[in-house]
């Protein structure tokens, strides 16, 4: 309220200041600064905060001259004024700075009278008492700060300040008002501030006998209540330690400061007693809970800012030469990292910090203890080195950057100790260089340490040390985590060695290179060329531009080696290029390079396309101009991009295009302001200008014209990203929210310029129509990007006439039983709020619905939607049927959460003080009416008849379900119907349960988010301190009883998802509030739970609602991070207990045990993101609980156990980062999980040892030990010593290979890997080698030496990255092997001991004696027969026997797998041989033969016919004559059935690859060999390519371009291997100019075409709209969702006409065309004359908003304006005379005239794209329609 009483007071004072200067001279310029003071002060948004000061500084100099002139007097109400504002604004540093300088600049030559306004304004602060208020203590924090004035006063009035001060710390620990609060926090803060500003004034008061302060004594006491615990917050109490060690500081001495803070350390131990600190006395306060947060308060606030020499001086009461840094500090520091886990943050914060002020001590501390300090046997080094590797893999955030940084310091301190006592003896870098190179590539801990250590040692030492280093970067550079550090590596490494050469002689550089190309160039080749994107990538963004820089004459050699035409060249090419002009600025593009950047821009991968894009886009300086190059490409590439289906390409899409439109705008602006930006071609600016402006306009056409509906969801959402790029770009629109990218401040000259070049009207009727298409989408991506884009960019207010249409609309899609329609809806409604004014409410008479004094829109809106929702509640009520099917309730509750929780003018009227009754009693009818919706949904389908009250907390069974909805249809319905329709089919769901259901759900989830969402904005501290409570607390009770019975009686799990999420903001809103009655209502609802779980009951909680656990999460969610977290502490200690109770003796398997239940909560919360690292805490009594679950006698017991197993493994060893099929890419080493784990160890080590020990009785069956061997197989090997943590797992595990239960065997082999540091692994091989049984007659257990095998084998399989060990380390190894080699014969009967031993085997490097490698040749050809050496089978060998094999048809699958082996062989052409090719010309013929009547007659299945397709194609390729017409005609109608939409997904993949094979072979056959039989059938092909290559998968349409690609060449060469595969629109528009240049003269061609044309029933598509029918819930699916009919026909339109052009007369493609018009002619006359008579009537007012989303409109309009331009040139073409023949009734230009004006009439409602765009300046290319 503090806030708000000085905004009002800022208010007061600027209406008495503007009515005080009304009269004087300089009345017009102090207008205009209050007017930006008050702009100031009524914004939300920072930066526009800013911006408004700005302008009142600006303001404020000038002005500053009129007031010097006038008298104290008449400045002072200005000065008053802004000190107000200033007042207002402490909350933020930047704006109480600006303030002052205002003030400042405002008080020249009054500097007295401003001293007097401060002093007065300061001396007013808590008028009514002692205690300050937080709006008081801010403000005494700020004016400390910032204001020069205000320390003045604050020195004068100091004794005053620290009573104040001291009553209100007092106040607040013995009231508490606020667990959480600021109060307290700002107290501490406001003592700092003043030890910190007023230290010579404070010195005296604690430091000297006759000054002493008993209100500073106070004080002090009160700060240490606060450190020892008194203050529940953690960071109130961190802050006391920084206050006191500012306190310390004051102080005269060192000494006295030392002695001080020496007490201190020494109080928490010493316990109760008085504290001498300097003069002042103080009782040591009772610690309330020991938790040794005080030590880490104390210690981090003096490393934080205590000064140096206190902390180095000599300590007086040691017999030795001791100082606090070293003495008292290090040992609290290294307790702290041990003791305080839960503050890991702050532990390592202090210790980075303590190795930073050691540095800066060094010579003090050398001056005081005479030597070295980190000698290499003392104890300080030891610990220290152990300090940082022992927790240099800690997962908690922020901690490892203090662990590196620690590392960086050691080592320099080490480094300068040893310059400065000249010792050359540093054994201490190549400890820790071996120990970084004995740890796994994994491990990104190992990469901080090797950084430091490389200026140490040198380049070439850390090479010869590390030899698989390039390999590890290679690894590191494909997962992200560990990428930045591997590219510090590499450039350490290369910052040294260009160190080296430059203290070197003559001609260093061109030896750097050398060295550069020997050691780098291989590993940057390699990544460059990498099919993995994200190493391509890495590789390009860390490295490449870097050594560029760094080494720019490395160009040369990268270059020449992507100089190919392959995939990895052309990636690694453009990466190249983009890195060159990123370093030099600018790279012209011409010959060659432009050639192979057209062919990039077109190839089909993705990656290569978006670095071809990102190449031409940036540039290092945004001004500089596009070239005409740049552009055309831009032109070329966009179109044919726009319907990419991958979400990634097209954001990065938009962001290179935004970066080509800045420099576009830049540039041109610098044009403008007749400066030539950087790159303009000399005399060529003006027409660069006019470049830029065309194709903008270009671009923003291309935008719209994609939007219409008959698009494809890719074209459209890529085309909204194209539009917000050009409308955040090249308009005036500020957006407060943004950081950056907020136009020029010159901006308005541009667009006035393009806009008189009539270009540029962003928000053109046309435009407006367009996105107004958007809102009615299916998808929410596109409608809210609509919605975002018309709400930003657009005028503030539709046009009355579309308003009251998109209403009307909106009205009736929130009836709509589709909850795409409802939401979209919704959206509707929420976007015609933003876009609505007081008139447009009058026209929409809403008012007249709502209350006549309701003040604002807002409220005008809520009050329409919470009516109508309250109407369909009282027509579910009757019929739930009817409702459900006409207005169920989703969609107006959808409309009221959008439109009270989106719409920032809604939440600023609610703070409105007028407004705040009327939101009050709408939200509580809002509330009562969820809740009454809620019971009555959830009792529906309860079928509550019958049930007793305990019953009905659980949720229903789908059998209930089913019985309460049945009844309701037959109400709905009559009995007889509905009896009627069960009787024929009473398998699947009808629509009219769908209907029912799908209200239910629906509407609960929406409830509970809206709830959720109010709760979270409505009890925000910013909104609560404006105005008063709008939700009371019996309304947040209710809306807390709503969320509870969802969660209880609800199973659909998208329900009970949504309503978590509401519920969770809920009880975060409601545990953050100062009030503690609201903080209650969840922790009774926790109680309430945990009460009825451990309870009995008579139905499954868990099973039977989904919600139940989820009840618990949220409420345990909402508590803030920052506070000790009670509640789920509270939860956690119960749930552990209930899980631990005795079973029952007789439980009911049909029921969940409390203990079950129990498992399940706990699993739900391990799995719950909400609460990260603060599980954690509790992971040790889960992980012993599961354990313990594992053994349970009861099936649902070890059920709900190995599902917390599951779920504490995943959060203990954090998300798993894949870099490739089954690859692990990262983990945590044992030894540092068990060193964050240390207790959980114990639990691990203890089910081992008991599982490894002997049993009595014989085996015993361990459950939990298979769970406890996964945990730690998913551990990483680390480099630790032989007394580590880990060094106990290795006994138990070697133990347990003689285990008889294979999977134990087979799980602790892999559980041994992280258990075995590397240096050890070699021989704890040889040690296993040795225990196998020399031979057969010392065999004592098969299983145990089947085990220690498995154990040698996992020892020596090569992690990823590494080449494991070297061959000399294994040879003791394989000499042992040898002389067992025993285990391969057959003398050893187990097979699966041979089997085992022989892959070991084959793990170990070919190091065997000839002798031996013949034995194991012998063994294996005994197993499997006749062995041949060297044999290889090969692609011929296998058709050389495909025709037995289709013969005999053994079987199926065999089949299938012989014909997939043939076409992988197929693949590597190594596999082919002339020769052999050549004798198989006979049986190829053969074996086509049958495999075309398989697919003829046989009818295989989708998987076999796959293979039996593109092996046919692959024997077409291989045997193609002539006489082979008839093959080739039936393998192509065999592809045409494939290809089909209706087809399988597999089917069309195999004819895709068909045409790929063998397709582009028939094709270029006949355009090379005159065999006339063959025309048509490539004609075929090529139309199934055309088909194809708009097929929905991805994969089809890529084979297809495939097909695309090869026929890209020369048709007159033979077809490439090395063809660039082309993207898919390419390959489209390559068809064409194929069939346009090679097929033109065939009429064929001209029909085949004419079948992409569909013909739609325009009149039956409009009538339907007209009709306005109920909507039913299902929508019939297309065959194809990515095909774009309308869009392919303004492809096809060019290529149509282009063929009868080209025709000579007389021709059959005439005829063709004659024929066509004489079919279609009149269909198109009809229609057009339709559209004319429709568009032309004002009756298309009431669908023509429906007309404008309904996709089966828009293509049937495209396809017919398409057909009309068609008969247009058929017309001109054939002649009069054809005109007569037709009986059309009108000419080629009588016909061309209507089109024109229907067109026209289309497009004013948005129905058609203009198709004369030719005239847009700048714009070479076709039509944007023709996108």
């Amino acid at each position: 309220m503090v806030v708000a009483a000085a905004a009002m007071g800022a208010e007061r004072e600027a209406r008495a200041c503007a009515a005080f200067y009304g009269a004087l001279g300089i009345a017009q310029p102090v207008l205009s600064c209050l007017r930006c003071l008050r702009q100031f002060a009524g914004s939300t948004a920072k930066r526009c905060k800013d911006k408004h000061l700005e302008e009142a500084l600006l303001l404020s100099r000038a002005l500053s001259e009129g007031l010097r002139a006038l008298g104290e007097a008449e400045a002072r109400p200005l000065l008053r004024c802004v000190l107000a504002f200033q007042m207002e604004a402490t909350g933020s540093s930047s704006s109480f700075q600006k303030l002052e300088q205002i003030v400042t600049q405002l008080a020249v030559g009054k500097e007295a009278l401003l001293a007097q306004e401060v002093g007065m304004l300061l001396a007013g602060l808590a008028p009514q008492g002692e205690v300050l208020s937080p709006g008081d203590l801010q403000s005494v924090c700020m004016f400390m700060e910032e204001s020069s004035l205000g320390r003045q006063h604050w020195r004068q009035n100091l004794a005053v300040l620290l009573q104040r001060l001291a009553a209100t710390l007092r106040w607040v620990l013995q009231s508490q008002p606020a667990p959480g609060g600021t109060w307290g926090y700002l107290a501490v803060k406001a003592c700092l501030q003043l030890f910190q500003a007023l230290p010579k004034d404070l010195a005296p008061l604690a430091w000297s006998t006759v000054g002493r302060s008993k209100a500073l004594q106070s004080l002090l006491g009160l700060l240490l209540e606060v450190a020892w615990g008194k203050a529940l917050n953690k960071d109130t109490r961190l802050l006391v330690g920084t206050a006191l060690s500012m306190l310390v500081n004051t102080a005269p001495q060192p000494e006295c400061g030392a002695s001080a803070v020496l007490a201190l350390f020494q109080l928490p131990d010493r316990g109760a007693g008085e504290l001498k600190f300097g003069e002042l006395a103080v009782e040591a306060p009772p610690i309330l809970e020991p938790d040794g947060l005080e030590k880490l308060v104390l210690t981090r606030g003096l490393l934080m800012c205590c000064k140096t020499d206190i902390l180095s001086c000599q300590l007086e009461s040691f017999t030795h030469k001791a100082c606090l840094l070293l003495d008292i500090v290090f040992p609290t520091v290294c307790a702290l990292t041990k003791e305080q886990k839960e503050c890991h943050y702050y532990c390592f914060q202090a210790c980075a910090r303590w190795l930073q002020r050691l540095r800066e001590s060094l010579p003090a501390v050398w001056h005081l203890t005479g030597t070295r300090i980190l000698a290499q046997d003392t104890e300080l080094l030891w610990q220290l080195t152990q300090l940082v590797w022992d927790n240099a893999e800690t997962p908690v955030e922020g901690v490892s950057e203090f662990i590196h940084s620690s590392f960086r310091l050691l080592l320099e301190i080490y480094h300068l100790e040893c310059q400065h006592f000249q010792d050359k003896e540093r054994p201490l870098y190549q400890q820790m260089l071996q120990r970084v190179v004995s740890m796994p590539w994994q491990i990104k801990a190992r990469y901080v340490p090797l950084c430091a250590i490389v200026p140490y040692v040198g380049s070439q030492q850390v090479l010869d040390a590390y030899l698989d280093l390039p390999q590890h970067l290679l690894s590191c550079l494909s997962t992200n985590h560990l990428c930045p550090a591997a590219a510090e590596v590499y450039k350490a490494l290369v910052r040294q060695q260009c160190a080296e050469q430059q203290d070197g002689q003559q001609g260093a550089e061109v030896a750097l290179v050398e060295q550069w190309v020997l050691r780098w160039l291989p590993l940057l080749s390699q990544a460059l060329r990498s099919p993995l994107p994200i190493l391509q990538s890495n590789a390009a963004n860390h490295l490449l531009t870097w050594t560029l820089r760094q080494l720019p004459a490395v160009q040369a050699p990268l270059a020449a080696q992507f100089g190919g035409r392959d995939t990895a060249s052309l990636r690694a090419w453009v990466s190249l290029l983009k890195a060159q002009k990123s370093v030099l600025g600018a790279l012209p593009l011409q010959g060659e390079a432009l050639e192979r950047l057209s062919c990039c821009l077109g190839a089909r991968e993705e990656g290569i396309r978006l670095a071809a894009l990102g190449l031409i886009c940036s540039s290092p300086s945004t001004n500089q101009p596009l070239s005409g190059t740049e552009v055309q490409l831009l032109q070329e590439f966009l179109p044919l991009n726009l319907n990419c289906d991958s979400s990634s390409f097209r954001q990065l899409l938009q962001a290179a295009v935004r970066k080509a439109l800045v420099r576009l705008r830049d540039s041109s602006l610098a044009q403008l302001r007749g400066k030539a930006p950087r790159g303009t071609e000399p005399g060529k600016g003006a027409g660069q200008l006019t470049q830029a402006v065309g194709f903008v306009e270009w671009l923003l056409q291309l935008s719209i014209t994609s939007l219409s509906p008959g698009s494809n969801y890719q074209r459209k959402k890529t085309a909204l990203l194209l539009l917000a790029a050009v409308l955040e770009t090249c308009t005036d629109t500020w957006s407060p929210e943004k950081k950056k990218g907020q136009p020029p401040r010159t901006m308005a000259t541009l667009l006035s310029y393009a806009r008189q070049s009539g270009c540029w009207d962003f928000f053109s009727q046309p435009n407006l129509l367009a996105l107004l298409s958007c809102l009615q989408d299916s998808t929410n991506e596109i409608r809210d990007l609509a919605s975002e884009l018309l709400v930003r960019y657009f005028p503030a207010t539709f046009p009355e006439p579309i308003a009251l249409s998109l209403f009307q609309l909106a009205q009736n899609a929130l009836g709509s039983p589709r909850v795409q329609e409802a939401e979209a809806g919704a959206v509707l409604m929420k976007t015609i709020l933003q876009k609505s004014d007081s008139s447009t409410m009058k026209s929409l008479a809403l008012e007249a619905e709502a209350a006549p004094t309701l003040p604002n829109r807002g409220l005008c809106f809520a009050q329409h939607l919470l009516h109508m929702l309250q109407a369909q509640y009282a027509a579910a009520c009757r019929d739930l049927l009817h409702a459900a099917a006409t207005a169920p309730m989703h969609g107006a509750i959808a409309a009221l959460r959008r439109c009270l929780l989106q719409v920032p003018e809604v939440a600023a009227s609610m703070q409105a003080a007028e407004s705040v009754q009327s939101w009050q009693e709408l939200l509580t009818r809002l509330v009562t009416t969820a809740r009454d919706i809620t019971s009555f949904l959830l009792g529906t389908l309860q079928s509550q008849q019958g049930l007793g009250a305990d019953e009905q907390a659980a949720a229903p069974s789908f059998a209930d379900m089913g019985n309460a909805i049945g009844s309701l249809i037959m109400l709905g319905k009559g009995r007889g119907q509905q009896e009627e329709e069960e009787e024929e089919d009473s398998v699947l769901l009808s629509e009219e349960h769908s209907l029912i259901l799908t209200c239910c759900w629906v509407s609960v989830k929406e409830i509970g988010l809206l709830l959720g969402g109010l709760a979270e904005l409505l009890l925000a501290p910013a909104l609560l301190a404006r105005s008063g409570p709008l939700l009371l607390l019996p309304t947040l009770q209710t809306a807390a009883r709503v969320f509870q019975e969802i969660l209880l009686r609800c199973r659909h799990w998208g329900a009970v998802e949504g309503c978590s999420m509401g519920f969770t903001k809920f009880c975060a809103a409601l545990l953050n509030h100062p009030d503690t009655e609201l903080q209650a209502i969840p922790q009774t609802m926790l109680e309430q739970g945990l009460e009825a779980l451990s309870g009995p009951r008579s139905s499954s909680i868990t099973r039977r609602a989904a919600g139940f656990p989820m009840l618990f999460l949220c409420i345990v969610s909402g508590e803030a991070s920052a506070q000790a977290r009670p509640l789920l502490t509270r939860c956690v200690q119960t749930l552990l207990a209930l899980a631990t109770t005795a079973l029952p003796q007789d439980w009911d398997q049909t029921l969940d045990l409390p203990q079950v239940c129990a498992f399940h909560v706990l699993q739900t919360l391990v799995r719950g993101t909400g609460l990260g690292g603060a599980l954690l805490r509790h992971a040790t009594p889960m992980v012993a609980l599961a354990l313990q679950g594992l053994g349970s006698p009861c099936w649902a017991m070890r059920n709900a156990a190995i599902q917390l197993f599951s779920a504490l493994t995943s959060r203990l060893l954090g998300q798993q980062r894949s870099r490739g099929e089954g690859c692990l890419a990262e983990g945590v080493s044992l030894q540092a999980f068990l060193g964050q784990h240390p207790q959980l160890g114990a639990v691990l080590l203890s089910e081992l040892g008991v599982a490894a020990g002997p049993a009595p009785g014989g085996p015993c069956l361990r459950p939990a030990l298979h769970a406890v061997l996964t945990l730690l197989a998913q551990l990483q090997p680390g480099a630790d010593g032989p007394g580590s943590l880990s060094a106990g797992f290795l006994g138990p595990l070697l133990g347990l290979a003689g285990s008889p239960i294979y999977a134990v065997r087979a799980m602790a082999a892999k559980a041994l890997v992280p258990v075995v540091p590397p240096p050890q692994r070699r021989g704890l091989l040889l040690q296993l080698a040795q225990q196998l049984p020399a031979a057969p007659g010392r065999v004592h257990s098969h299983n145990a030496v089947h085990g220690c095998l498995l154990q040698m084998q996992a020892l020596l399989a090569p992690a990823s990255g590494t080449n494991g060990l070297s061959v000399e380390a294994l040879r003791p190894v394989v000499l042992q092997l040898e002389a067992r080699g025993w285990l391969l014969t057959p003398a050893q009967r187990c097979p699966l001991v041979r089997a085992t031993f022989l892959q070991v085997l084959a793990l170990l490097p070919t190091s065997f004696s000839l002798g031996f490698t013949q034995s194991i040749h012998d063994a294996v050809s005994t197993e499997l027969g006749s062995l041949p050496l060297g044999g290889k089978p090969g692609c011929a060998e296998l058709q050389e026997s495909l025709g037995s094999v289709l013969r005999e048809r053994r079987d199926k699958e065999f089949l299938r797998l012989y014909l997939e082996a043939l076409l992988h062989l197929y693949r590597d052409p190594s596999s082919w041989s002339q020769e052999a090719s050549h004798k198989l010309q006979g049986s190829s013929a053969a074996c086509l033969e049958m495999l075309l009547h398989m697919v003829e007659a046989e009818h295989p299945g989708p998987d076999l016919l796959f293979q039996v397709l593109c092996a046919a194609s692959l024997l077409l390729t291989r045997r193609f004559e002539d006489e082979d017409s008839t093959l080739v005609e039936r393998w192509c109608m065999a592809l045409e059935e494939c290809s089909q939409s209706a087809s399988y997904e597999v089917l069309r993949l195999a004819a895709a690859r068909s045409l790929q094979i063998a397709g582009a072979d028939v094709v270029q056959r006949a355009l090379c060999t005159a065999c006339p039989l063959l025309v048509p059938v490539a004609l075929r092909l090529i139309n199934m390519g055309i088909h194809l290559l708009q097929d929905e998968e991805r994969e089809v349409r890529h084979e297809a371009s495939g097909f695309a690609s090869l026929l890209q060449q020369d048709p007159g060469k033979p077809l490439r291997d090395s063809c660039i595969f082309v993207q898919d629109n390419v390959g489209l528009l390559g068809l064409l100019q194929l069939l346009l240049a090679e097929f033109g003269e065939h009429p064929e061609t001209f029909d085949l075409l004419l079948q992409h044309l569909p013909v739609l029933d325009l009149r039956g598509i409009v009538e339907e709209l007209e009709a306005n029918k109920a909507t039913s819930l299902y929508k019939e699916d297309e065959p194809n969702v990515f095909a774009e009919p309308a869009v392919l026909a303004w492809q096809l339109l060019p290529v149509l006409l282009q063929l009868l052009e080209k025709a000579p007369a007389g021709s059959a493609l005439h005829a063709s065309a004659l024929r066509w018009l004489v079919a279609a002619g009149p269909g198109v006359l009809r229609d057009l004359g339709y559209c004319k008579h429709c568009w032309s009537q004002e009756a298309v007012a009431h669908w023509g908003m429906k007309a404008l989303g309904c996709a089966k409109l828009h293509v049937a309009v495209a396809v017919l304006l398409v057909r009309a331009r068609l008969a247009v040139q058929a017309l001109q073409v054939l002649g009069k005379s054809a005109t007569a023949v037709l009986g059309l009734g009108c000419g080629a230009q009588e016909l061309e005239q209507e089109l024109e004006l229907v067109q026209g009439l289309l497009a004013q409602h948005g129905l058609a794209p203009m198709l004369s765009q030719r005239d847009v300046p700048g714009e070479p290319g076709p039509p944007s329609g023709a996108a």
